[in-house]
């Protein structure tokens, strides 16, 4: 039984090696018209949002490692189809209007930021006034109350 455990160890491991050499998409486009905000609305949305809704992300080291480094490009992928905050200004005026509504939707149910990227993002949950600041912004461009 010992041979057959060292075996399976073995093979882990060089499967866990071997996957290092999948690459996995992990860029930074060109910002082509950044959303217009509040400066303090701004911080917010970089600490909290930019990393998944930007063409700023900021790459990890550990999105160099695989299989970790498969989720992060998916996040920001997916996250950047969704929402890209780079890319504001090429959204017409009601796709903008229901964007905001998505992003206030989210944070106040907070879905968001996802609960993987605040536990190893401390700090990038928003709390009762940062949301307060977000829905303040949001209000004032339109948007109704809950």
């Amino acid at each position: 039984m010992g041979k057959f455990l060292r075996s399976i160890f073995i093979l882990i491991i060089i499967a866990l090696v071997g996957i290092q050499f999948i690459e996995v998409e992990k860029t930074n486009p060109p910002v082509a018209g950044e959303i217009q905000a509040p400066q303090d609305v701004m911080k917010i949305l970089r600490k909290s949002c930019y990393d998944c809704h930007s063409n700023t992300t900021e790459w990890p080291w550990y999105s160099d490692v695989a299989p970790v480094s498969w989720l992060i490009s998916d996040d920001v992928i997916s996250g950047r189809k969704h929402l890209n905050f780079s890319e504001w200004e090429k959204y017409n005026d009601v796709r903008k209007e229901k964007k905001l509504e998505s992003i206030w939707e989210e944070i106040n149910t907070d879905e968001m930021p996802i609960k993987a990227y605040r536990y190893v993002h401390p700090g990038s949950e928003l709390d009762f006034n940062q949301k307060g600041i977000v829905k303040k912004w949001i209000t004032g461009k339109g948007i109704g109350e809950d």
